[in-house]
């Protein structure tokens, strides 16, 4: 690693990517409705940058798959319905 990728900073994808995964892991530990939202809030803002989207009639929801993930578990699986408005130029 280059002395110059700390000092970097991350592209939105590698947040939105980061925030995913702390949102699966806290699915697995039985996340709080508390968290959730602010789950949701984060998802909401990072969308926002790039479109104008409904967050009064956004649905973010996580659930278990069948048993086709990895040796046979139930993976979890972020469903979000965004109702999006207008994109940003």
């Amino acid at each position: 690693m280059s002395i110059l990728n700390i000092f970097r900073r991350k592209t939105s994808r590698q947040i939105a990517k980061d925030r995913l995964k702390i949102l699966l892991i806290s699915d697995r530990v039985n996340c709080s409705p508390e968290m959730m939202e602010l789950i949701k809030n984060d998802i909401a803002n990072v969308i926002s940058k790039y479109m104008k989207i409904d967050t009064s009639n956004m649905d973010i929801q996580i659930s278990k798959t069948a048993n086709n993930g990895r040796n046979g578990m139930k993976a979890p699986v972020l469903y979000a319905n965004i109702p999006i408005i207008d994109l940003r130029n």
